[in-house]
This record gives structure tokens, sequence and C-alpha cells, in this order.
């Protein structure tokens, strides 16, 4: 029985911020080893990355497809590959490696077009293979503890949804003398790397997929309208959408939000009562019951440990856990579903409770739909 499992990694290298947190995450688990790796384009700089995560020269590669030919043949290949690199190149690595037969994690969002973003869906059924996206919010404890909650009824049926991403960290380009490349996180204003939106496409995508992951509510239409103040992309944007079953919501994400540092909040309103969850304060769900009292349930405590998802915390009550931990947890699913899938062992939904390539088809549409109506002015169906 196979009991460790091997991954190779694609960007990350030792300047980069999500390469470091993929990592991290990943060694919570001593179930899964670095073995190889394209860190960087840079040949020093992915050098320097592979010795100090002492992998071996030889599957130290200098280019994402010598890799994935490579890693096949051999008797040891990896398990998987964790692509952490800007969006322009997900598509391109991610179908070399599936055709290779190697299991995939991503970034996201997961391409630029929705036919790309179908093909990869297509791949991964075609071979079998485990396609996880890392939708980091949905590994944190209390978000699973609220999509239990939720499904369990404890809020009723869903009446209203409203969900917020702000941030500040581009408001300086608000100033026409500062809209330059340089003074942007370079990548993500330009849409030869970032495709057609940027805010939308970085942190909007993490909206809408939070409500999926705690509803399970499907979009029917969308309206909404973006503001790019001079700039190539959308820096701010908000809709409202409807959602099969008629509920309606409302989302809003911006980059230009002075003082909002990484503000998703979700809210969740039900004929019987409502949740909210604050990335900033993750370790802490507020559930207020129809006629009662708001109830701060904290991860960790006894009470919060009586729904199956809130014996997931790492850490006792009252000691922080944050971002690394959410991504842990992902990593943690899809360890053991890529481990118990080698060894043809049954798979439960705690195993699977990890975003995979369907879901980073939706969010691909969302971005896509979102700038249509936009563009259009106006309510755009969804799966048209």
């Amino acid at each position: 029985m196979k009991t460790r499992l091997t991954y190779g990694m694609v960007g990350g290298d030792l300047k980069a911020f999500i390469g470091d947190v993929h990592r991290k995450a990943i060694g919570f688990d001593t179930r899964a080893i670095l073995v190889a790796g394209c860190f960087s384009s840079d040949e020093k700089l992915g050098k320097e990355t592979a010795e100090a995560y002492k992998v071996d020269p030889s599957r130290t590669y200098k280019d994402y497809r010598e890799m994935a030919e490579k890693e096949a043949v051999r008797e040891d290949k990896i398990d998987w590959v964790s692509i952490c690199t800007p969006n322009f190149l997900h598509y391109e690595i991610a179908k070399t490696f599936l055709e290779k037969g190697i299991n995939v994690v991503c970034e996201k969002p997961l391409c630029f077009t929705l036919e790309e973003a179908e093909e990869l869906e297509r791949l991964a059924k075609e071979k079998n293979l485990v396609f996880a996206i890392t939708y980091t919010y949905t590994g944190y404890t209390m978000v699973k503890v609220a999509r239990e909650m939720i499904k369990k009824g404890k809020i009723g049926k869903i009446i209203n949804i409203n969900v917020e991403y702000a941030q500040d960290w581009l408001v300086d380009s608000l100033n026409p003398e500062n809209q330059k490349a340089t003074s942007l996180s370079v990548w993500r204003s330009d849409p030869k790397y970032s495709g057609i939106s940027n805010c939308i496409g970085d942190i909007g995508t993490h909206a809408e997929n939070i409500v999926h992951y705690l509803t399970g509510l499907e979009i029917k239409k969308l309206v909404c309208t973006t503001d790019n103040y001079g700039m190539a992309l959308d820096l701010n944007a908000n809709m409202i959408i409807e959602y099969e079953n008629g509920v309606r919501g409302a989302l809003w994400c911006s980059q230009v939000a002075c003082s909002h540092l990484n503000g998703l909040v979700v809210r969740i309103y039900g004929d019987k009562g409502s949740l909210i969850w604050r990335q900033e304060h993750p370790d802490y769900l507020e559930y207020t019951p129809i006629g009662g009292a708001p109830e701060l349930m904290a991860r960790g405590a006894g009470y919060t440990k009586t729904y199956d998802a809130g014996n997931l915390s790492r850490l006792p009550v009252g000691h922080p856990e944050g971002l690394i931990v959410a991504f842990a947890n992902i990593y943690r699913n899809v360890i053991t579903t890529i481990l118990k899938k080698e060894n043809n062992e049954p798979l439960t939904e705690a195993d699977t409770d990890f975003q995979n390539v369907s879901n980073g088809v939706d969010g691909v549409r969302f971005i896509h739909k979102a700038i249509e109506s936009s563009q259009k002015g106006c309510w755009v169906n969804y799966k048209d």
C-alpha cells in the first residue's frame, strides 16, 4: 500500500509569494515531499530554489515541457504537479501534465477562455486524474462549519446573499501620474498576462466561489458594472446575481477601496437565521438564529466540534490559524484523494472536499459573463 506521495512545482521561486505558501502548506503533511521542479524562467534563480529545497539537480528542469516529458517516463514519477505561475501560463502547463498522466493542482483562475477550461476538464476526466484548484478560502475550518450548518438547515431557506472582497493595494493607480506598469503588479494589470480582467479575475472569483461552496447555488444570470479608472483592466466591480432558485445576491470586489486590506466578507441570510464570515478574522463565524441574539462561534471550541467540520482544527481554541493552514487543509484532502485512488480505496465526500477543475471552469465562466455584462450594460444569462 502506498503511504507517501511526491510532487513537483512549476513556478514558485524563492522570490515568489504564492509558491512559498504552497510549499509550506504541503509541508504540514508528512505524506508528501517535493522532488522536482521548474521554479523560474531565470535559470539561476530556479537552481537556487531547487538547492534551497534539496531538489536533485537531475530533477531540476529548465522548462515545464522538459519536466513533464522526463517525469512521465520515470518509474518514480511525481504524483502531482503544483502550478504556481501567473495566469497566462496555467492552461498550457496544466494541459501538458494532464496529457502525460500526472495529477494537477493549479492556482486560480484556471485559464483565460471557457474553451480552454472545458478542454482541461475533459482531459482530466478522460484520464481519471485529480485536478484541484486552490480557491484558498474554502480551506478555512469555519467556512466548512458554515457550509455544514447551511446543509443542516440552521439558517433555513436562503433568501439573500451579500459578499464583498475589498482591497486597497492598487489605490495609487487612481493617480494618472502613477498609471505605469512599474507602479502596479505588472502581470496582474496587463491583459497579456491576466486576460480580460484584473479585479474580477483576481479576487471576484474568490467571492463567487465561496458563495457557491457554502450554498451550492448555481448562477442563473447577472448584471455587472466595472470601473477601470483609466487602466486597461477593471479595478472595481459591482454585481447583482440571480441564482437558479430565484435568490438574488450582491457582489462587490475592489482593489482601490482605501483602508481595506484583504476584506473578503460573506453574509448568507435565511428565513431562520444568518451566517457571516470575515476572512481577516477567519477563526470566528457569526450565527444569528431568528429571534435570537448573535452568537460568535470560535474555531476549536467544544460547541463548534459538534459539527464534523469543526474537528478539522489544527490548533486549540484561541490559537489563531491562518492562510497557510487553509491551504494545508486543501492539500490534505488532495493528498488523501490521490493516495486512496492509488490504493484503490473508496473515496468519501470529506476526502474530495476541495475545489476541482469543474469549479475552475465555473470561475472562468464567471469572469467572462461579468465582463460581458459590463460591456453590454445589461443582464446576461449565465450558461448561454
